[in-house]
């Protein structure tokens, strides 16, 4: 599916690029943590999604936010400092200012929502 128009591609025709995002976390691996595959329909289309990633800021501690949550998930929220620094390559500071990250993420969401979070949509 192409990730600008929406297109369903099932032809093998589709355009691919790998473009830098620090929301982007892998599952498992970390080699793959702020690294995102975008497709295209068409090359045009590509060449769009390859240049809005481009103007996209690259924040570290949304990056370190993401390696945190997928550290503390493994361990079910249950995990020490060294081994979070251990697991996610992590200095001190930048727990901090991941953890910081993730907070002020939260604090935006219920400014926008509130207490209770959004709306159902169905």
């Amino acid at each position: 599916m192409c990730d600008l128009c929406g297109t369903v591609i099932s032809d093998g025709t589709e355009w691919y690029a790998v473009v830098p995002d620090s929301s982007s976390i892998h599952a498992v691996d970390a080699k793959f943590d702020g690294k995102r595959v975008v497709v295209g329909c068409t090359k045009e289309h590509l060449a769009e999604l390859v240049e809005q990633y481009e103007h996209r800021p690259f924040v570290q501690s949304e990056l370190w936010a993401g390696k945190i949550a997928r550290a503390v998930e493994k361990h079910r929220g249950r995990i020490s400092k060294e081994v979070l620094a251990g697991e996610t390559g992590l200095t001190p500071e930048q727990i901090a200012e991941g953890v910081a990250w993730e907070n002020l993420d939260y604090l935006r969401w219920r400014q926008q929502f509130g207490d209770d979070g959004p709306e159902p949509t169905w």
